[in-house]
């Protein structure tokens, strides 16, 4: 089996029309990425089957477009004003940016993170003891058990507003860690860095109120509450889901889109009465699974579960879950389900003074609802999609074996010799009456083949003369190979069909 690298797939994307770099005319803006025509189209084809999976098929979900800009409060309330940051930290010697837990993790990346934590806070205490302990852990590193780079940023995001873990911090990477770009071990102070665009309403800079970008899509659920629940009548339980861009400034975007600061989010909030939530969260557990297993058409060996342990939790969480995917760079997250308890209603109750409570007319009692969120980055999922389709056969052909739902291009149209092209338009105008089609009558009929092989196209309708005279066509499977011969008047039929095996 041939091994995936991220190189292949940055390569397969940029010369496939999937990806084109930023104002590249403009000399680019480093990690920001426009989408082509296809993986355009690969976007909308996912997030549609993720509305039609977890909205149009549930009779309790609603779906909701809040907006980008909202009140400034919204983020305070949230706690993202004060806790929503990272901690950045410059070289002396060559003046570059880094994130000190990132140059953590790559430095020790064998270590639990208990082990770290442990150094770090007792660098200043006793040197001797931490060198020693450090170099313990260090011959050890390959009996230890892999650290999470999520599970410290929490540890480290708990003590984001303590001078002095700051300062810990900074004397680790002085003793420890030196810049991965001049070698130096010689580091200024931490800043806790947040990760919010700001910009400014009204007419200038200094006149404005100061506003934000959203981080994520989960507040605009949770300040519509009360207006969900007047508007639809829905009594508890209800769910209301949110598909919409997010921002935030990371400090060091990596992996492709895997981390941009630019990226979308589908996002789902279930209202539901307290301490019923733990059965809501094991079965979205398994709701997630198929869907990346049965409609995208993951390989359920690429994905795994793991449970946070109660030291990485967020401070909202009583319970978290994620899927992980294993990408070419190693696992990483593609999902996550967090029972959110009743925090964000309660801190917004008490930052605006109105009531986010609901009332319960059966049991005649009124609570705040706890909700569980299943939340997916869009572009991550689109990553984990690209990956999984990469396919090598027997012979080193490459292409894309997307689920036909999923390929963005369903048929290509294909005049066997171009004088014929009028009658390959008539095929072309039928079949785009249902699918998203392309016409092609460029090189020989094997050269193109294999060009929409690898572009991912499910199905080819070659039309020649002979077999249109007796108005039929030439269907073309991507994955066998195999061809047949169907009849003009059922083509529509039998492509609906055929993509739903």
């Amino acid at each position: 089996m041939t091994k995936i690298t991220m190189d292949t797939i940055v390569n397969l994307a940029k010369n496939r029309w999937f990806v084109y770099a930023w104002s590249e005319i403009y000399g680019w803006l480093a990690n920001a990425w426009d989408y082509g025509p296809y993986w355009s189209l690969l976007k909308e084809n996912i997030k549609n089957l993720w509305i039609k999976e977890f909205v149009q098929k549930k009779t309790d979900m609603m779906l909701l477009d809040a907006a980008i800009l909202m009140n400034p409060n919204v983020w305070v309330a949230s706690g993202h004003v004060w806790g929503f940051s990272d901690p950045l930290i410059d070289c002396k010697s060559c003046k570059k940016r880094h994130r000190a837990d990132k140059l953590i993790e790559e430095k020790f990346s064998s270590l639990g993170w208990w082990e770290v934590n442990w150094i770090i806070s007792h660098i200043n205490d006793n040197y001797n003891e931490t060198q020693d302990y450090l170099n313990q852990l260090t011959k050890e590193a390959n009996k230890i058990i892999n650290w999470d780079f999520e599970e410290f940023k929490n540890i480290y995001k708990k003590n984001i507003i303590n001078k002095e873990w700051n300062e810990r911090i900074k004397s680790f990477c002085d003793l420890f860690i030196p810049c991965p770009d001049c070698s130096s071990c010689n580091w200024w102070e931490i800043q806790n860095f947040n990760l919010m665009f700001k910009t400014h309403q009204w007419v200038t800079d200094d006149s404005g109120t100061e506003i934000y970008l959203r981080p994520e899509t989960a507040q605009g659920i949770f300040v519509n509450f009360q207006n969900v629940v007047r508007t639809s009548r829905r009594k508890l339980p209800f769910w209301v889901a949110q598909v919409g861009k997010s921002f935030r400034n990371e400090i060091t975007p990596w992996n492709f889109i895997f981390r941009t600061r630019e990226f979308e989010q589908m996002e789902i909030e279930y209202f539901c009465v307290p301490w019923t939530e733990k059965e809501t969260h094991q079965r979205w557990n398994k709701d997630c699974e198929n869907f990346l297993v049965n409609v995208l058409w993951i390989e359920k060996k690429n994905l795994r579960f793991r449970e946070h342990d109660p030291e990485e939790l967020s401070h909202y969480s009583n319970g978290t879950y994620d899927i992980e995917y294993k990408y070419p760079f190693g696992w990483g997250e593609l999902r996550g389900v967090a029972s959110r308890t009743d925090f964000d209603l309660k801190a917004h109750m008490s930052h605006s003074k109105q009531d986010m409570s609901y009332f319960d007319p059966v049991n005649n009692r009124k609570f705040i609802p706890y909700v569980v969120e299943p939340a997916v980055w869009l572009t991550r999922l689109l990553l984990a999609t690209l990956i999984d389709a990469y396919s090598v056969d027997e012979t080193g052909r490459a292409y894309l074996k997307f689920a036909p739902k999923v390929a963005p291009i369903k048929i290509w149209v294909l005049p066997v010799v171009k004088k014929i092209w009028d009658l390959a338009k008539e095929v072309y105008a039928q079949l785009a009456e249902d699918f998203v089609c392309e016409y092609d009558e460029v090189w020989t009929i094997g050269k193109r083949y294999a060009r929409f092989d690898e572009i991912w196209t499910p199905f080819c309708v070659t039309v020649d003369s002979q077999n249109y005279e007796e108005w039929k066509v030439t269907v073309r499977f991507r994955d066998s190979m195999e061809q047949e011969v169907v009849e003009l008047k059922n083509l529509n039929k039998y492509i609906r069909n055929m993509m739903e095996q």
